[in-house]
């Protein structure tokens, strides 16, 4: 058994590049998504959810209260640009277009050719049912961030059965 799988702790894939946090706080590659949670450029107190369904690119985009962008009219709204953009910072190019299945030519994968990919199959707009557990585990991370550095386990993480110890 490697020795990761006798841990309880998770490994920790650092970022391809190292990006700024302001504009887009969360980005994630789950539920067969790319999702995450985008700063408004013109309110400071919205953020909009948004979504990119991996080999449909089906998109959606809306606020953390549920209403629509109104940017994203039939085509990758300004947030969503901003999503994929610093997925492929913190994920790198070639993971996000392999995980969207994006074809794009060979060694080319940056954020401008993988959109270009996927705005060439006209993708449709998809449902924003994504966009309330997106913003839950969102605000689960932040609450992480209000605590203080300590090395005793937290209660909520300790979700492991109890096994005998590995010697």
């Amino acid at each position: 058994m490697p020795v990761w799988e006798r841990s309880s702790a998770a490994r920790v894939v650092p970022p391809a590049r190292p990006r700024k946090l302001a504009k887009v706080p969360f980005v994630e590659l789950a539920d067969g998504r790319v999702q995450g949670v985008v700063s408004s450029g013109s309110d400071i107190g919205r953020v909009y959810v948004s979504s990119i369904v991996a080999g449909t690119y089906a998109f959606a985009c809306s606020t953390n209260n549920n209403r629509p962008c109104g940017g994203a009219r039939g085509s990758f709204c300004n947030h969503i640009r901003a999503l994929v953009t610093e997925a492929v910072l913190q994920y790198g190019a070639q993971r996000v277009a392999r995980y969207l299945k994006a074809d794009t030519p060979a060694g080319e994968a940056d954020a401008p050719t993988l959109l270009s990919a996927m705005t060439a199959t006209r993708p449709a707009q998809g449902d924003t049912s994504a966009a309330a557990p997106v913003f839950s585990r969102f605000l689960r991370h932040l609450a992480y961030l209000e605590l203080e550095p300590v090395t005793a386990p937290l209660p909520e993480m300790q979700w492991f059965p109890p096994t005998r110890a590995v010697a």
